[in-house]
């Protein structure tokens, strides 16, 4: 390769991991991450308390109501735990 393209590819690298450093340190990822297996996290999970249960939700997403938990197990339906 001449010394042309080698530059034009180290400009490129440079220029994406400006990029993507900028990304990191502005919090704009808009992603998530599903675990498929069992983890272990050495902290509490805090579930939101709510007196009524919300009209909408996420499939996964965790609630406490009067004592007792409930999971989203499909879009916008809550199922008693």
């Amino acid at each position: 390769m001449d010394n042309t393209k080698l530059q034009e590819q180290i400009d490129k690298l440079k220029k994406d991991l400006t990029d993507l450093t900028n990304e990191v340190y502005s919090n704009n990822f808009s992603a998530s991450q599903d675990f498929q297996k069992y983890s272990r996290f050495n902290t509490r999970l805090k579930i939101p308390h709510y007196d009524q249960i919300p009209t909408s939700c996420e499939q996964g997403e965790l609630l406490e109501k009067g004592g007792a938990l409930y999971i989203c197990s499909q879009a916008n339906r809550f199922t008693l735990v």
